[in-house]
């Protein structure tokens, strides 16, 4: 078929397109890639159907959020089937009374089932809580992204469209969203090489979460744009006439950095406005790797370079495979700018990332550095399968997908890049697994090193091993940055070490069940771990010692479900009741005649007012004193409470001391008491974000918040939360304390 015959035929599909989708296929015939448009007009139509009588918060019909995601894959350049299977990636999960993958494999295909299947949510199974449900979701689309990247371009493409339109969600859940987008789907755009879509992800995010703070950098672009708007048209000149004069063929595009850029730099790296020194950009695009270099040094001649500000990202790629030279220099008003210079090939995967590179892996002209490319996809997923920790989880994303790269060489002069902070126990485990096991130390530039030491770029590091090592140390785990080194220690110790391991792990556990303060025999404790190992998925008891004496799950995460078996198995032998001595029953019916006010039983006193001090906010559980006040009632203290071991220093005060305890058979509320913590952490941009996400997962009301910065790398986190009694509090003290750049959580 030659052009005319296309375009006639292009011409009279889209007058039978319904106009909802009119815009979807103009986009496909406007890449000019064969696209087997029938199979897609097949594809919308089913999903149409599917979706009839469905519509979103917004009030638009349903079908409109696939069509738009469609669009999106569609600018991408993806091909057939992952335009088929983004109209289709919600009808399994909401239509499921009408559809299934095996309909859809039958009518379009197994590439789009496959696709289908990896998008959509586990929401057909039940989960204890909403984190565990989260984690397997997000494993699922990593077991998925290993197996077809495909997924995770549609996913991302998913997640674009919904925070487009996600000013009709509630408050609370838009806050979520956006939070997951900024952590999660913005840093694994970014891990490939998805450049375009994750600063509009970094953006929306941000004017969810810090609409405030979104405005005023807004406001200062605008401002300084306004007084030097004529300077990047300025520089742009001088820079085109130079390459013209010079016979060089370019494109040259001018840019204000993104608002998101600038809000990370003056919060996460505490800079003031006049600090950004790449705030205008200038990009330099030309036809070879060799006229890039060229180009840089006519700017270079130009211009006055800043020291330092060079970096030659084609010679060194980024593990997303993003090349091209970055300079800042000075122009001659005085501005500072960053000058990108790359080839058009480079630009276009810069902008598109793995993506762009998706439409020429077809047979045998796959991309042989692909599977390279997206190895770490498989660490993680290999990752996942020995750990059950929800948080470890979350963090191995973290660092895997989101942290900055350290550029280091091996003495052979062989590139090896890692997330910032890894050591060289990270840089031995990246070379192999064997190397990593039987490493003794490590030289750094010649010298030897510590083993914690942290790999700086630029570092030449040799691993020393030898055949006699008796491999990895636990200690190990404490020290590495990466989930690659992580998971290879573990297997090392799962594999090697199992009568160890369950010895630490049955450790661990009595050290756990001792703070219950309740005695058990090996029977109950082997009966309780049982059962929890059956509601984490570990198949029993002996697994589980082993998964916590490698590291596989930690003790803490554990907690809350040790203790409620713990009370269910153990307690109630405990308990049993026997016969009650004479005695017994008349101090008893003494008792059933105290009457408590707030829940706490006043010894002496009936009928009288009584509050909450606030300088110790006691809660159930909380050994407690009263205080007679003068015309206010009985003031309640802790008993270790400051102004309590003032009290009893003086006379008068100490006589007016009362004994006072919890009312066993008062049900206090989730939310009815304050606990004030302090929440020690090292400083980061994510922390407060991770604090406020973990109360939120836990159904724990944040009652105020503030920070203090005691030095450059700690801040105090002061928080208030509402819980029920120290039980509850316990809970959430442990759950923070697991939180990334949390040292320490002290009750006020």
């Amino acid at each position: 078929m030659n052009d005319n015959e296309t375009a006639k035929t292009n011409a009279a599909l889209l007058d039978e397109i319904p106009d909802e989708a009119k815009k979807l296929f103009q986009t496909l015939i406007n890449t000019g890639k064969r696209y087997d448009l029938s199979k897609i007009r097949s594809a919308y139509e089913y999903a149409a159907e599917l979706h009839e009588g469905q519509f979103r918060l917004s009030g638009e019909k349903y079908i409109s959020h696939p069509i738009a995601v469609a669009e999106i894959v569609a600018e991408l350049e993806l091909d057939t089937d992952s335009v088929c299977a983004a109209l289709l990636h919600d009808t399994v999960e909401d239509c499921a009374d009408k559809t299934d993958l095996t309909t859809l494999k039958k009518k379009f295909g197994q590439d789009v089932s496959e696709l289908v299947d990896g998008l959509t949510k586990l929401s057909a199974f039940q989960f204890e809580d909403k984190e565990e449900a989260h984690l397997e979701n997000l494993r699922k689309m990593f077991l998925a992204m290993s197996k077809d990247v495909r997924v995770t371009f549609i996913k991302l493409c998913d997640r674009l469209h919904n925070m487009r339109t996600l000013s009709a969600k509630p408050e609370e859940k838009r806050r979520t969203i956006a939070l997951e987008t900024m952590y999660v789907y913005a840093p694994l755009a970014h891990r490939l090489g998805m450049q375009k879509l994750k600063q509009e992800l970094e953006k929306l995010s941000l004017q969810y979460l810090d609409a405030i703070g979104y405005e005023e950098v807004e406001k200062e672009i605008k401002k300084r744009y306004g007084q030097n708007k004529d300077f990047l048209d300025r520089a742009k000149e001088q820079i085109r006439q130079k390459l013209e004069e010079n016979g060089m063929k370019f494109t040259l595009e001018g840019r204000v950095k993104s608002v998101y850029s600038i809000y990370k730099k003056m919060y996460r790296s505490n800079k003031s406005f006049d600090e950004i020194y790449d705030f205008y950009a200038i990009r330099v695009i030309v036809e070879t790797e060799l006229e890039c270099y060229t180009a840089l040094g006519f700017i270079h001649e130009m211009f006055k370079s800043m020291p330092g500000r060079f970096k030659d990202y084609i010679s060194t790629p980024k593990p997303n495979n993003y090349r091209s030279l970055h300079t800042t220099v000075i122009g001659r008003d005085g501005i500072p700018f960053e000058v990108q210079i790359r080839t058009y090939e480079m630009h276009h995967v810069a902008e598109y990332g793995l993506a762009a590179n998706w439409k020429y892996k077809t047979g045998a002209t796959a991309d042989v550095n692909m599977d390279q490319r997206l190895r770490w996809i498989q660490e993680i997923v290999e990752a996942e399968k020995d750990t059950r920790d929800p948080d470890e989880f979350i963090d191995a994303l973290k660092i895997d997908i989101f942290q900055d790269e350290v550029f280091t060489f091996t003495p052979k002069g062989e590139v090896r890049s890692l997330p910032q902070g890894s050591t060289v126990i990270d840089f031995a485990y990246a070379i192999h697994s064997e190397i990593g096991n039987k490493m003794i130390g490590a030289k750094v530039n010649g010298m030897i090193v510590p083993i914690d030491h942290v790999l700086v770029s630029g570092e030449i590091v040799e691993i020393l091993t030898t055949s006699s090592s008796k491999g990895p140390s636990r200690d190990w785990l404490k020290i590495v940055k990466t989930t690659l080194a992580r998971n290879k220690i573990r297997q090392w110790f799962k594999k090697e070490q199992r009568t160890e391991n369950i010895a630490v792990g049955k450790a661990e556990i009595d050290r756990e069940f001792k703070k219950y303060g309740v005695p058990y025999t090996e029977a109950q404790r082997n009966e309780v771990v049982g059962n929890v190992a059956a509601r984490v998925g570990i198949s029993d008891a002996e697994d589980a010692y082993n998964a916590i004496g490698y590291g596989g799950i930690t003790v803490s995460k554990l907690s809350g479900k040790l203790r409620e078996e713990f009370e269910r198995v153990v307690r109630p032998e405990v308990q049993q009741p026997r016969p009650q001595t004479v005695e017994e029953i008349t101090e008893q019916n003494k008792a059933k005649h105290k009457k408590s006010e707030n829940g706490v039983i006043i010894d002496g006193i009936d009928g009288v007012v009584v509050k909450f001090s606030k300088c110790c906010n006691p809660i159930p559980g909380d050994k407690i004193v009263g205080f007679v006040t003068k015309g206010f009632g009985v003031s309640i203290h802790r008993c270790d409470c400051k102004n309590v071991l003032a009290m009893e220093k003086d006379d008068e005060s100490r006589s007016r001391l009362v004994s006072a305890e919890w009312d066993s058979y008062t049900v206090y509320p989730s939310t009815g008491f304050e606990a004030q913590l302090q929440v020690i952490c090292r400083s980061s941009m994510t922390v407060i974000a991770d604090i406020a996400s973990t109360l939120a997962d836990m159904h724990v009301n944040l009652l105020g918040m503030s920070m203090q910065q005691k030095q450059s790398n700690e801040t105090i986190v002061y928080i208030t939360v509402a819980c029920s009694n120290t039980a509850h509090l316990d809970t959430i003290v442990s759950r923070l304390r697991s939180v990334r750049d949390v040292e320490e959580v002290i009750r006020n």
